[in-house]
């Protein structure tokens, strides 16, 4: 019986630490409802006003972007702004052939006027962090506008987020993402419902309420003095942009987050990609809980509610570890349900914290609705791709999962950048992609092995107790059989 109340106590303490992060979204959904209503009043630079222009530098921090790297360049150069007020850095880390043919787009461009340079290191300490950090050295910019490679801001960015830097408490200003490519694919069409759920009700609800948000590594610009002021860029995490955005509102920096300013941008389309992605912004995520929670929670800056939403915040990826515990447990719990009647007070209890799933149902059908509209139609639309959505992410979980123990126990590892790929149709093909990863880990074939199990889990409904089975757990096990099942054979599959 020791075994089963181990089990039991790991099973109780997951649901409720989920049950918590629901609550949070809840909470986080209340204050994205009130932020729709409040007029934007802030005071704002104007810019037909020569002496209120700044100066502005881009920073482009890329690494073998052979496959958009000339539709970065081509874009960025159609940003609407004073030439003499303008910079843009190409902070160039490659190490393949692309060095050579950016080097000469960049020379294209600079004959039409445009203050750009080329910069190359031969040392990539510090990986992103590290370029950006070097660039800032010799940056002439008051501001600091950072794009990934795959990121395409319309024309009027500048003109867009500028103005809010008036302010001289705000250190940072950040975009909504938008996406290229939502409609490529399954996998594409999930990871945007995660973004836009973190675009809209997560940055939005924090920062209406003064509660820390994160700079998204691009599509925003930093004060120049915030960064320096915050300790400049770091390399020893692998989510460089969560931890100054930590570190410059520890300094009472304000960062302010433009909802109603898309920047688009491309999704991974192979699940090779969208792994290495997920895994550094989960690792990243919880080598910045272990290098930042207590910082947090000693300031003196900020109120007890913000403290608790910066540590949830920073707990987000931990998420994954708590929902791969409950889905491996589940199968035993099942059997212990029925094994031990005197423990069904105990269960009859447990299944109150169904109210999470329903939680972070309400809260998303919030953010679909202002994408894609209401009605009907558009509410079955939005069940299926919330189950689809939760599916595949339940998938993704032990992935996800080992990344955050990483994370927490401090296991270093290089910063894997995720492959580009330039695919908005259907009629593109990402099969030539040089940056593909070819070798199968380890962990798929543990994928694989935890579609069995489900499937096990699916089949014992029918087995246990007495009374012609148990049927309450098997809509999950049915998830996580599909959700491991999607992710091991695409995975399979993306390696060919």
């Amino acid at each position: 019986m020791i075994l089963e109340y181990i089990i039991i106590a790991i099973y109780s303490t997951a649901l409720v630490l989920i049950f918590m992060y629901a609550l949070a979204q809840l909470n986080l959904l209340f204050s994205y409802i009130a932020a729709q209503k409040i007029e934007d009043t802030d005071d704002k630079f104007d810019l037909t006003n020569p002496d209120e222009i700044p100066f502005v530098t881009i920073q482009l921090p890329v690494f073998n972007e052979m496959y958009v790297m000339e539709r970065l360049l081509d874009n960025i150069a159609l940003i609407d702004y004073p030439k003499d007020k303008l910079e843009i850095q190409v902070l160039d880390d490659s190490t393949d052939e692309t060095v050579k043919s950016t080097y000469e787009h960049v020379q294209k461009i600079k004959a039409t006027g445009l203050d750009i340079v080329h910069i190359t290191r031969t040392d990539r300490s510090g990986f992103k962090a590290g370029a950006l950090k070097e660039g800032l050295e010799i940056a002439k910019g008051e501001f600091i506008a950072i794009f990934d490679a795959d990121f395409l801001p319309n024309p009027n960015w500048l003109k867009r987020t500028i103005p809010y830097f008036k302010d001289k408490k705000i250190g940072v200003v950040q975009t909504r993402w938008g996406h290229l490519n939502r409609n490529y694919s399954i996998l594409t069409k999930i990871q945007a419902f995660a973004l836009d759920a973190h675009f809209t009700l997560e940055q939005v609800g924090r920062n209406s309420k003064g509660h820390f948000i994160n700079f998204n590594g691009t599509a925003g610009i930093w004060r120049k003095t915030c960064i320096i002021d915050a300790g400049n860029w770091e390399g020893d995490t692998l989510t460089e942009d969560l931890d100054l955005s930590y570190r410059a509102q520890l300094k009472n920096w304000k960062f302010k987050f433009l909802e109603n300013v898309e920047t688009p941008a491309e999704l991974p389309v192979v699940i090779s990609a969208a792994r290495s992605q997920q895994f550094r912004w989960n690792k990243g995520g919880a080598e910045n809980f272990r290098k930042m929670m207590w910082r947090v929670l000693k300031s003196k800056n900020i109120s007890f509610k913000t403290k608790v939403h910066g540590v949830l915040h920073l707990l987000n990826s931990t998420m994954f570890l708590n929902v791969f515990l409950v889905a491996v447990l589940s199968v035993p719990m099942l059997y212990i349900k029925n094994e031990y009647a005197h423990l069904r007070y105990y269960f009859y209890f447990m299944s109150f914290f169904v109210i999470s799933s329903v939680i972070f149902f309400v809260c998303y059908w919030f953010m679909y609705k202002n994408i894609y509209g209401d009605g009907f139609k558009r509410f079955f639309g939005y069940i299926g791709m919330f189950f689809t959505f939760f599916t595949i992410a339940m998938g993704f979980s032990l992935h996800n999962s080992i990344a955050v123990i990483e994370g927490h126990i401090g296991k270093r590892s290089e910063f894997v950048r995720t492959p580009k790929f330039n695919i908005s149709t259907l009629k593109d093909s990402w099969k030539g992609n040089k940056y593909i990863n070819k070798k199968i880990s380890f962990n798929v074939i543990i994928e694989g092995l935890l579609v069995l199990y489900f499937a096990f889990g699916m089949y014992s409904a029918f087995i246990v107790g007495d009374q012609g089975g148990d049927f309450g757990l098997f809509p999950f096990h049915l998830m996580l059989f599909l959700g491991f099942g999607f992710v091991f054979v695409k995975s399979l599959t993306s390696k060919v």
